[in-house]
């Protein structure tokens, strides 16, 4: 009850500045999402492999403009996103054999469709601060904010059901089958593409909670970015414009892609599913896909698994294209002296 005349005091404000605002351009852009985190197969800090698409769709100049400024070099933005983050460490790379990559045998991959919403504070770059932007067509754009972002990492690791006799099997000559390497008769299988392991769901790796009957290591499936990135765009007309720009978000976690410290020894998944040994073994396996990365036990070979101190990044390219509706009539202009 405390909060209700905070909530109306907000809807009125809304509403005031929404009767008070002249216009309101929305903007829909599609493009390209690259992942940088702990996976990867590239020893470079861009893995290329990594591309995903991606969507954003923004409202911006929706604050009031009482002073009727024709330009202003400071603006702000809402923006809605889609991105599909991912990296699957036994996926080939063109012109490499599966031998020569990275992390290959360790094998660990994950999508991730991430939904959120952030607002940026905009440094229009314009040449003329006199001039409206229709007129001075292209002009530059920077921008820094805050966003909320929800995801839950996945992974194809079962052809079919979750279940130990559907679950693949990684061989040393970078084959998938459906039975060990000890078994001659195990034939050759394509992975369905389905991402049915919600990693979370799983211990996957050791941390708060792990070891303790009953428990798992819970990871919030919230996320908070720091979007920052900077554009260009070219006004077509007073309501159309173009644009192309490169978006940087910085998490404050590392955990978008199950990813970060060290694997789970076999005592803490014994642990966190006490008598269910169908569920310790499928632990097992969703922890450690190809069987490479741990022994089960703590050591500096086996139970590395990712970097706690590397927060998870993307990076965003895309196209946009935008449109200005007029949310008032318009009054004369002290600078332009004309209708805008």
């Amino acid at each position: 009850m405390k909060h209700i005349p905070t909530l109306i005091g907000a809807i009125a404000f809304s509403i005031g500045t929404t009767h008070a605002q002249r216009n309101l351009e929305v903007g829909i852009a599609p493009g390209v999402v690259h992942y940088y985190g702990d996976l990867g197969n590239y020893d470079g800090s861009v893995q290329w492999n990594s591309a995903r698409p991606g969507l954003m769709l923004t409202f911006r100049d929706f604050l009031p403009n009482h002073r009727r400024y024709v330009t202003r070099s400071l603006t702000t933005e809402v923006r809605l996103n889609w991105f599909r983050v991912g990296y699957d460490e036994r996926a080939s790379v063109k012109g490499m054999d599966y031998t020569d990559l990275r992390n290959y045998k360790r094998g660990l991959g994950f999508r991730n469709d991430m939904f959120g919403v952030s607002s940026h504070l905009v440094l229009n770059a314009y040449r003329e601060p006199y001039q409206p932007l229709f007129q001075q067509r292209f002009f530059m754009y920077f921008h820094v904010g805050l966003g909320a972002y929800y995801g839950r990492p996945k992974a194809d690791l079962f052809n079919g059901g979750i279940d130990t006799l559907n679950r693949y099997h990684f061989w040393d000559d970078g084959t998938v089958r459906n039975g060990p390497q000890s078994d001659p008769t195990a034939s050759v299988i394509e992975r369905d593409g389905k991402y049915e392991t919600d990693l979370y769901e799983w211990q996957t790796e050791g941390g708060v909670g792990a070891g303790e009957a009953g428990r798992r290591y819970r990871i919030s499936p919230w996320h908070i970015g720091i979007p920052m990135g900077a554009g260009i765009r070219y006004m077509v007309t007073k309501q159309i414009s173009v644009g192309m720009e490169l978006t940087y978000i910085m998490f404050t976690d590392d955990h978008i892609d199950d990813v970060s410290d060290r694997y789970s020894t076999y005592t803490e998944i014994d642990a966190a599913y006490p008598g269910d040994a169908r569920a310790q073994a499928l632990a097992r396996y969703i922890s450690d896909p190809t069987g490479y990365g741990t022994n089960g036990t703590i050591s500096y070979i086996t139970s590395r698994r990712g970097n706690p101190g590397l927060l998870d990044t993307i990076s965003f390219l895309n196209f946009e294209v935008s449109y200005k509706f007029k949310r008032g009539a318009g009054r004369r202009s002290f600078l332009s002296l004309k209708r805008d």
